[in-house]
């Protein structure tokens, strides 16, 4: 770790602390050379997550890309509280399997079940645009498994 006042190589740890709720760790250093004391925050590299589409190609896995389609299915209803939530269980999933690679398929299923479990009417809108609804009679085949 470089000193940020005489850049120096040479520094000792003072103190370490876990910043709560953060995942990082707190270091307080000492450089060697100046004796100046500065801070540096460690955090754990994330895996990144390629998500595979229908297609075949892939692309990364943004937490944002699906926190925006959960809102929109979401939109005025109870629910919308527990996107966080929701996106963290289905985040969760991933790396507890310590999958780098997720099939579109399989994180739409995922999707799917949390929001039948949180609310019908959001589950029925991300079944509509997941599935490509292009005729009523598909909204009717889906409210007849809710």
């Amino acid at each position: 770790m470089k000193c940020p006042f005489c850049r120096s190589n040479s520094s000792k740890v003072l103190d370490k602390r876990a910043v709560l709720g953060r995942g990082e760790v707190r270091r307080r250093r000492e450089c060697l050379k100046c004796s100046k004391r500065f801070t540096t925050y460690e955090v754990l590299a994330e895996i990144e997550i390629q998500v595979i589409k229908k297609d075949g190609r892939k692309q990364p896995f943004l937490r944002e890309k699906l926190q925006a389609g959960l809102i929109k299915a979401l939109e005025k209803r109870p629910g919308i509280d527990k996107v966080s939530l929701v996106l963290d269980r289905i985040e969760g999933r991933i790396r507890s399997k310590h999958l780098q690679e997720v099939s579109s398929r399989v994180l739409g299923g995922w999707v799917l079940s949390e929001l039948k479990k949180l609310d019908s009417i959001a589950y029925l809108r991300f079944t509509s645009v997941y599935k490509t609804f292009s005729d009523p009679k598909d909204f009717k085949k889906v409210i007849e498994t809710l």
